[in-house]
């Protein structure tokens, strides 16, 4: 993939929820979604998203959510997916995470019919949605080929690890667990399969040696901010500022980081933005957004007249 010219495209990285009683409706209505994201976004908007291996993907939710409903009474995943519909219940609020999570995600049904039409129907569209379809298990690679895409710094991509889990809660699954995984998460499995062909071939056209470069880089630069910001990756009842601790859910124990004392300012801003867990974070930016809406809305009112003020309070 050549270096993009010139072009700053506003970046969008965003998940869906919807669920849908068949595969047509939800075509049609994932389409009415994007136009209303694509109504508020410019037209430049760079719309990007993440996907990762089903099997990892599903051993690692067992592990996170095993205190919910469909999970709950197995014994094991093993257990699970040698029995699933002992446990999975569709009409459950939580029942996207014991199937086809990524499709649901996407907005697809998962329990929609399983035939070659409707995996290629679910390829081609969220081909369509997103210009850029990230792997989680290439993690560097992908972020490196979002850099190019965006004509981003490594800066603008450096990271550490987040919502990470103890070693001990790892499991390694047998093949024929794996196997039932891909199974059961077949639209999944279709989804990871067909982009991850695609991956590889923007990496082919970015060029590997190129590749090998600046994921070095960019790794060279995280363990140099790691050095400069870290005391370590400690158990969760270690973190001391308790707003850098991570939700805690299921067999999991979530890890999470301790800042060296005597940062500078901008150090340590910075160092605190790269370990601030997911939902912090998220709180962040919404408190962020809400002053600017805020903004935005007593700009309008002072134009409009003081017969407005008294609708809009601080």
């Amino acid at each position: 993939m050549p270096v993009l010219e010139n072009r700053t495209p506003k970046a969008l990285m965003y998940r869906t929820y919807s669920h849908w009683n068949d595969f047509h409706h939800n075509f049609v209505s994932e389409s009415v979604q994007t136009q209303r994201v694509e109504r508020v976004m410019p037209q430049d908007t760079f719309y990007f998203t993440i996907i990762r291996n089903p099997v990892s993907l599903m051993e690692s939710i067992y592990s996170y959510y095993k205190s919910i409903d469909i999970f709950m009474k197995a014994k094991s995943l093993e257990d699970y997916l040698r029995n699933p519909y002992r446990y999975y219940n569709q009409t459950s609020v939580y029942h996207n995470y014991g199937k086809n999570l990524m499709a649901f995600d996407f907005g697809f049904n998962p329990l929609s019919p399983e035939t070659p039409k409707q995996f290629e129907l679910a390829q081609k569209t969220v081909e369509v949605m997103f210009n850029l379809i990230l792997i989680a298990e290439y993690f560097d690679v992908s972020l490196i080929l979002l850099k190019d895409a965006l004509c981003w710094s490594f800066d603008d991509v450096l990271s550490f690890p987040l919502n990470s889990r103890n070693a001990t809660r790892r499991k390694v699954l047998s093949e024929e667990t794996q196997e039932n995984v891909k199974t059961w998460n077949q639209l999944d499995w279709q989804l990871y399969v067909y982009f991850n062909k695609s991956f590889w071939e923007k990496v082919d056209a970015f060029g590997r040696d190129r590749m090998q470069r600046e994921v070095q880089e960019l790794r060279r630069r995280r363990a140099v901010h790691s050095e400069i910001c870290l005391q370590g990756q400690v158990d969760p009842s270690k973190i001391r500022d308790k707003f850098l601790k991570p939700y805690q859910t299921g067999l999991s124990r979530i890890l999470g980081y301790n800042l060296k004392p005597g940062l500078q300012k901008a150090e340590r801003l910075l160092c605190h933005r790269l370990v601030t867990p997911e939902l912090q974070y998220t709180g962040i930016l919404m408190n962020k957004q809400n002053r600017q809406s805020f903004k935005i809305a007593k700009q309008v009112i002072h134009k409009r007249g003081p017969k407005l003020r008294e609708r809009i309070q601080p």
